[in-house]
């Protein structure tokens, strides 16, 4: 670079730097003007009328100085500072901006990690009401508040929020909480600001708290009851919205153990829902909910709301006499009628139990135990009527072979032959059948039982999730990252529950089928398993070691085959009062072999 080139660059460098200074001085000069201006309007127009969605935006502006800022009223000036307001079961942080919970505490519990049970925690919370001021609108999340703490005569706490808008108009927002409850009441005043009706926005992010995050989205679920009484529920998806159109006794935002619901007494004209799942790592859920209240008329207006936030215990929702319980999924869907096995045996004996002993893993074995108990007369006729089919195999085999070109004839004498023995053919499918809403049932209650929540058993360190005895390095497709023992040891208890029962139980030959599927099946099903609760697995697979116990008594020291065949032969000798019933099957099938002799035959 010669001479020239030098000193022509440093004479471009100087003149840029020239016009930097002069421009920032300039832009200086422009700002302290502008204030000046702001001022001089501000002492001149002392008390003008309010356009609050200005004065909101303007707040973080660079043009707006102290001096102004302090004559505007204190609703839309101030620092968003926590307050507190706790009793024995919650512990609540507020914002003074917005005046609503922005964190929620339950001091009972803890996360799966065991650090404090955080519910809902920081921003994407909010609870808002949308207000009418001068031609145009104002929400209370945008405002600032004054709180105020005070005792209650129960021995709980009430936090007051109040906000002034200026020119007489008011927003006082207070919360309550009893001594020992997880239900809190929210009363939102308006002084001044008149509407018709008023919406409520409500936005709570829910935070990871248990094992598996999987498992709490697929968990998650929005519950609504009308004030007619009807109630739903949808599960929360990547992207959910519903509109609720009848009048709303309350919302629920369900996760897999704990709630929060937002409860009005006159109920919520309509409310639109919006929720997702699609968040980061720590978050579960999210739920947006808008709310159309109805205001009545006058200068002063109240809304009148209860917040629960706290567990899916069953008991705990069921007190409040407002079907909360409801979310709690004790069967829904095709299988919704096992909610009431739940609700009127398996709850009361759980509940009994836990009464007077501390280890569920027992807990769970006893209750097992007394619903075998309950269900041994069924039990007892089936394994009677797998007795009696292996007596008459031999006949019925004969049969079989006699008519071996005519299964319809064979059908028909089949069942003289079980006539006049006094079999039932479906003696031993009924009592089976009878058991199959007991295992429903709990497919439903353990998984649900907030009370197994963190409980250990033997190698598992929670019943309300799965148990891991190894941890693999990569992902099997239907089966998961993790190998649970208890879903092994139910699996190899029904395959040779599968096996024992096929020595005992006379096979039909024209169904292969039905005699690989017993062995098949527990396949199909060790992948769902390996993932549910080891609550669930372990009473499946202690179920699986009683009925094989169970099935080894009868039919070792109550069932005398020799007996049962002797009275078989003597009810032949008996006159047969044929049932309807079997009337009916026989009139069937006479009817299909007249049929079957009337079609020609191919050539």
């Amino acid at each position: 670079m010669d001479r020239n080139q030098i000193i022509g660059f440093s004479l471009l460098a100087a003149l840029l730097i020239a016009y930097v200074v002069y421009n920032n001085n300039a832009q200086k000069n422009y700002e302290a003007e502008k204030r000046a201006d702001s001022i001089a309007y501000a002492k001149a127009h002392p008390k003008p009328a309010i356009d609050s969605a200005a004065i909101l935006q303007a707040q973080s502006a660079d043009t707006l100085n102290d001096s102004l800022r302090n004559a505007m009223p204190s609703a839309y000036h101030g620092k968003a500072e926590n307050v507190t307001l706790e009793n024995e079961k919650l512990t609540l942080q507020f914002s003074t901006k917005g005046a609503f919970p922005v964190s929620a505490l339950l001091k009972d519990f803890k996360t799966y990690g065991q650090k404090p049970l955080l519910l809902f925690n920081g921003k994407g919370n909010e609870l808002s009401m949308v207000l009418p001021i001068n031609q145009g609108s104002v929400s209370t999340g945008d405002l600032y508040f004054t709180p105020a703490q005070e005792a209650r005569p129960d021995g709980g706490k009430a936090l007051s929020f109040t906000s002034d808008l200026g020119e007489g108009k008011k927003i006082i927002i207070t919360y309550s909480l009893l001594k020992n409850d997880y239900m809190m009441q929210c009363n939102i005043r308006t002084v001044g600001l008149p509407a018709t009706n008023m919406t409520l926005n409500w936005e709570t992010q829910t935070l990871h708290t248990e094992k598996d995050i999987a498992n709490e989205r697929t968990a998650s679920q929005v519950y609504y009851r009308f004030m007619d009484g009807d109630h739903d529920y949808f599960t929360v998806t990547a992207d959910k919205k519903e509109k609720l159109e009848k009048k709303t006794n309350w919302v629920g935002f369900r996760m897999h153990f704990f709630n929060s619901t937002l409860i009005s007494q006159d109920g919520f004209m309509s409310v639109d829902v919006n929720s997702t799942t699609q968040l980061d790592s720590q978050h579960v859920a999210q739920n947006k909910a808008s709310f159309v209240v109805a205001a009545k008329p006058g200068d002063v207006q109240t809304v009148d709301l209860n917040w629960y936030i706290g567990p899916n215990n069953y008991s705990t929702l069921k007190s409040y006499k407002m079907d909360l319980e409801n979310m709690v999924p004790l069967g829904y869907g095709i299988m919704s009628f096992v909610k009431y096995i739940n609700k009127w045996l398996i709850i009361p004996i759980f509940n009994l139990l836990s009464g007077f002993i501390s280890n569920y893993g027992i807990i769970i074995m006893l209750m097992t135990l007394i619903i075998r108990l309950i269900l041994s007369f069924f039990t007892y006729k089936s394994y009677l009527s797998a007795a009696k089919m292996r007596v008459l195999k031999p006949e019925i085999d004969a049969l079989r072979a006699k008519y071996s070109d005519d299964q319809q004839k064979f059908g028909v004498e089949q069942m003289k032959l079980f006539r006049t023995a006094g079999v039932n053919p479906l003696g031993g499918c009924l009592p089976t059948l009878f058991q199959l809403p007991i295992l429903f049932a709990m497919y439903y209650f353990f998984p649900s039982s907030i009370e197994l929540r963190q409980q250990p058993f033997l190698w598992a360190n929670d019943l309300s999730t799965y148990d891991s005895i190894a941890q693999l390095p990569f992902n099997i497709p239907f089966y998961g990252d993790h190998v649970s023992l208890f879903t092994l040891l139910m699996t190899a208890s029904s395959l040779f529950l599968a096996l024992y029962n096929k020595n005992m139980t006379a096979q039909d030959p024209n169904n292969p089928m039905l005699k690989y599927m017993p062995y098949v099946f527990p396949f199909l099903l060790i992948g769902v398993f390996n993932k549910m609760a080891a609550a669930l697995t372990f009473y499946y697979f202690f179920s699986n070691m009683i009925s094989i116990t169970q099935q080894f008594i009868i039919q070792k020291y109550i069932i005398d085959e020799k007996k049962i065949h002797a009275q078989i032969q003597e009810n032949k000798s008996k006159p047969v009062t044929q049932s309807k019933w079997q009337q009916r099957i026989e009139d069937m099938q006479k009817a299909q072999m007249e049929r079957g002799k009337q079609m020609p035959k191919k050539k």
